[in-house]
């Protein structure tokens, strides 16, 4: 016994110190907005620097740094590979500035300052940004909207937390009010859409009304 503590000793101080299990290919998953040398940078990876000692929480910190990243996971793959996998930041609305448009995620991030992808509908309210209690809602209601419903936004106009509007491409309007209740919106917003109106409320969702 004593004998196989030593073998196994003497093999892990190998492998702690031997440059035989240093870092040979590093695969990133989940990138689409990011430039892969962006997260390669980041990633600082060690050369010749065993496996074993390589500090993927150090790393995935310094990755999740970037604006663009919304989550990553470093993993050692042995014997010789990092994977990593990002979640990206996707814009959910944006707000017009002198510096150009504003890209805020599902967390209330305001991650880019850009262009925003076809589909992202403006947010119109006095005073956008990532900390404001009225953008915070007006992005809780738009992840709310069922997915089919959101395509057709053009714009969420929010006068206060309780009072938010969706404004659709075709010109029609949805009358959200606030975000409780956003579950059950959501379920009776889409059937009342097919009925001929202008201005469709669901603010209180158990007496939706058409004009």
């Amino acid at each position: 016994m004593a004998v196989g503590l030593v073998v196994l000793v003497a093999l892990g101080l190998v492998g702690w110190f031997s440059p035989l299990l240093s870092v040979r290919t590093v695969r990133v998953d989940g990138l689409t907005a990011v430039p892969e040398a962006q997260v390669l940078d980041a990633l600082q990876v060690p050369d010749g620097l065993s496996m074993l000692r390589i500090d993927t929480t150090a790393m995935a910190q310094r990755v999740s740094e970037l604006p663009k990243v919304r989550s990553v996971r470093v993993q050692r793959v042995f014997p010789s590979s990092v994977r990593v996998t990002v979640e990206e930041r996707v814009p959910v609305l944006y707000f017009d500035s002198p510096q150009g448009p504003h890209l805020l995620d599902c967390d209330s991030v305001e991650f880019a300052i850009e262009p925003a992808p076809p589909g992202v509908p403006v947010l119109l309210t006095a005073n956008p940004s990532g900390a404001d209690p009225v953008t915070k809602a007006a992005i809780a209601v738009i992840t709310a909207v069922p997915p089919g419903l959101r395509l057709q936004v053009g714009q969420v106009a929010a006068r206060s937390v309780s009072d938010i509007a969706l404004e659709l491409r075709d010109g029609r309007t949805v009358l959200w009010g606030g975000v409780g209740d956003s579950v059950r919106k959501a379920a009776v917003v889409e059937p009342l859409l097919t009925q001929d109106g202008k201005v469709f409320d669901v603010s209180s969702p158990n007496l939706v009304t058409v004009k």
